[in-house]
């Protein structure tokens, strides 16, 4: 087994953190919780990870049953890494880890990197469950080359991969400005005045989406809402 340190307490969350504490681990499974990634494409989303690092990185996450290699296609040509059901339960733990980070989102600097499918993460850490509307409808998000929407249905609601059947509103942006309006940093009517968000559909949808995301519109209270282009 590969050798790492550790911690030495006897104790849950030391041996946790003996397995994801280290740098970059948290946010190569970020890139698992997507679906299975090749290895080139986490080197791509992980700017300043060297080669080596993820390897070994990925080496002891597979010999601790957190990651393993899957055949994607089949045909044993195209290996890819993906969480295992132990991985799987850390879901919650690091979109929750995702939500109170939000707090601490700063100005982006030139040497930021940003990725539109983080917009995904984001959300489903931003979904507020006890703030999920009497509605069926979804609400679709179209973060520059990336699309996904949100599902509200039988009083739940999730996060979606792919474009929604007839979504109750379209928001496009792009990364920056979503994550931005997600930390709490930009409202989505000033985004929209600057012009770096368009939102379509119906306007009392947009509200009720902005309430389940836990965002502020922006707009002046007690005053009518704008209408809005319809999908």
């Amino acid at each position: 087994m590969t050798t790492k340190r550790t911690y030495q307490q006897y104790c849950g969350l030391a041996s946790g953190l003996d397995v994801v504490g280290e740098r970059w681990t948290l946010l190569i499974i970020r890139e698992l919780l997507m679906g299975p990634a090749r290895y080139s494409d986490m080197i791509a989303n992980l700017p300043g990870l060297g080669t080596n690092l993820l390897a070994e990185r990925l080496k002891f996450l597979v010999e601790r049953g957190v990651v393993k290699q899957v055949d994607v296609r089949g045909t044993g040509s195209q290996l890819a890494y993906a969480l295992t059901p132990v991985g799987e339960e850390l879901r919650p733990l690091i979109l929750g880890l995702a939500r109170w980070g939000m707090e601490f989102v700063g100005d982006l600097r030139p040497e930021d990197a940003v990725r539109p499918h983080w917009g995904f993460l984001a959300v489903e850490a931003m979904l507020d469950q006890t703030k999920v509307a009497d509605v069926e409808e979804r609400y679709e998000f179209q973060v520059d080359d990336q699309v996904f929407h949100v599902e509200v249905s039988g009083g739940r609601a999730r996060a979606v991969k792919g474009a929604a059947h007839e979504p109750a509103m379209v928001a496009k942006t792009d990364a920056a400005t979503f994550v931005q309006v997600g930390a709490g940093r930009l409202t989505p009517l000033l985004a929209m005045v600057t012009g770096r968000l368009s939102l379509q559909g119906d306007m009392e949808a947009v509200v009720r989406c902005c309430d389940l995301l836990g965002l502020e519109t922006g707009m002046p209270a007690k005053q009518p809402a704008p209408a809005l282009p319809a999908v």
